[in-house]
């Protein structure tokens, strides 16, 4: 699907043909959504557009930049948090967004229908005070809606890393460590996302393609400043979640010292009472080296007294040492 318009500070046109729209006076913007191949080759031909940035828009290849003699060529990503997935290309599933941006137009490709396209699309629609900006301006609200989902992913992910936090304290198990690697692997999907989306923001925000003006520049640099503050949250991140693994293993090292201490103080409680067992159950006849309790009316009673004795005080004395 094909839809074009060429708008002014005082007008918007729609056009069906996007050549018609780019002969039209005042600044075109064409978006493709859903395109066919044949479609795509027509709107790069009537705007000069080379093949293999198309090709990069449909293969959907990290985030860029690139400048052309008549045209700026900018490559990002739409970003949405799939929670429940095991394999570092399933944490976060992102569409390819391509913004080719000349001196009065600019063409957007998509696979699908992206939200923040439709919002700058209508706003340019509604609103003539951005008309009269250019199709740079229109480029930068573009720019600034994807980065500004970000936060909304990131906030996700905080919730996570809380809740992990918590589960931490409450209870130490299995599911508690898959999620913490699953935290660990989004945010590093996250990162491998952000850090080229960094660099192609910079690049208009320095202002480098001739077809961002001088004015739209610092717009350009709050967008990048977003980016910025995204990958520092991103760090931020990360060390929270490797934090939180050292806790949980440093939890059930704990526990499992616990447990260690328990069966110490069971075992040495144990000891002296087999040993006596032991020694007692050694009962040979006829011998004047046999042990005289052996015949006592009340030998039983009395080696099961002293066994009483000695767990009584041991436990007394684990007790106090702080292992019970």
């Amino acid at each position: 699907m094909i839809t074009a318009l060429t708008y002014t500070a005082d007008e918007v046109r729609r056009f069906d043909d996007p050549a018609a729209a780019r002969d039209a006076p005042g600044t075109a913007w064409v978006r493709a959504t859903k395109a066919t191949p044949e479609e795509l080759d027509r709107v790069a031909d009537v705007f000069g557009i080379h093949p293999l940035s198309v090709e990069d828009v449909r293969n959907g290849v990290r985030a860029k930049t690139e400048e052309f003699d008549d045209h700026a060529f900018v490559l990002l990503k739409t970003a949405d948090l799939v929670l429940g997935e095991t394999t570092f290309d399933e944490e976060i599933r992102t569409e390819s967004v391509g913004l080719f941006v000349g001196d009065d137009w600019l063409v957007t490709l998509s696979k699908h229908e992206i939200a923040t396209v439709d919002r700058a699309w209508n706003a340019v629609e509604r609103d003539g005070r951005l008309r009269s900006y250019g199709p740079d301006f229109a480029a930068y609200r573009i720019v600034d809606g994807i980065v500004d989902a970000y936060f909304e992913e990131l906030d996700q992910i905080e919730t996570r890393i809380e809740e992990v936090e918590d589960s931490i304290i409450d209870d130490i198990d299995v599911a508690t460590l898959e999620a913490i690697n699953g935290v660990r692997r989004e945010l590093l999907s996250f990162r491998k996302l952000l850090w080229p989306t960094r660099e192609a923001v910079g690049v208009l925000a320095r202002g480098d393609p001739d077809q961002v003006r001088t004015e739209t520049e610092k717009y350009f640099r709050d967008a990048y400043d977003h980016v910025v503050q995204l990958v520092d949250l991103t760090e931020t991140y990360r060390d929270l979640a490797s934090g939180a693994r050292d806790i949980y293993l440093n939890s059930l090292s704990m526990s499992t010292n616990e447990v260690m201490k328990r069966l110490t103080v069971v075992a040495t409680i144990v000891l002296p009472l087999t040993f006596v067992a032991g020694v007692y159950g050694m009962n040979f006849e006829g011998s004047p080296y046999n042990m005289p309790e052996l015949g006592w009316q009340f030998g039983y009673p009395a080696v099961m007294l002293g066994m009483l004795c000695v767990t009584v005080v041991l436990v007394a004395y684990f007790r106090e040492s702080g292992w019970l």
